[in-house]
C-alpha cells in the first residue's frame, strides 16, 4: 500500500541563485496556486503572493518572471529533514 504524503515542499529556484521553500498541504493546493496565480502571470515582473501556511504574520511575494525552476517534493510524516544533505 503506497504511503500518502502529509504535505508537499515546493522549492522555488529564483534568478540570481536564490532559493525559497514553501509548503502546501495537498498537491491540489499547489496545482491551484500554480495554474491560477503563477502561470497566468509567468512573464510578469509584477509581484504575486506566495501562500505560506502555518507561519502567522509572515508572507512572501515574488516576481513570476524571476522563477527559473520549481521542484515539488512529497513530505511524509517521519521523513528525515534532508536540508543538511542538499
Amino acid at each position: 500500500m503506497p504511503r500518502t504524503p502529509t504535505e508537499y515542499a515546493v522549492h522555488l529556484m529564483i534568478e540570481g541563485g536564490h532559493k525559497a521553500e514553501v509548503r502546501f498541504a495537498t498537491i491540489q493546493e499547489f496545482q491551484k496556486w500554480y495554474s491560477g496565480e503563477l502561470m497566468p502571470k509567468a512573464a510578469s515582473a509584477d509581484f504575486i503572493s506566495v501562500p505560506i501556511k502555518n507561519i502567522q504574520g509572515e508572507y512572501m511575494v515574488i516576481r513570476p518572471v524571476s522563477i527559473r525552476a520549481i521542484r515539488v517534493e512529497p513530505v511524509f510524516a517521519g521523513s528525515v529533514d534532508r536540508s543538511d544533505y542538499e
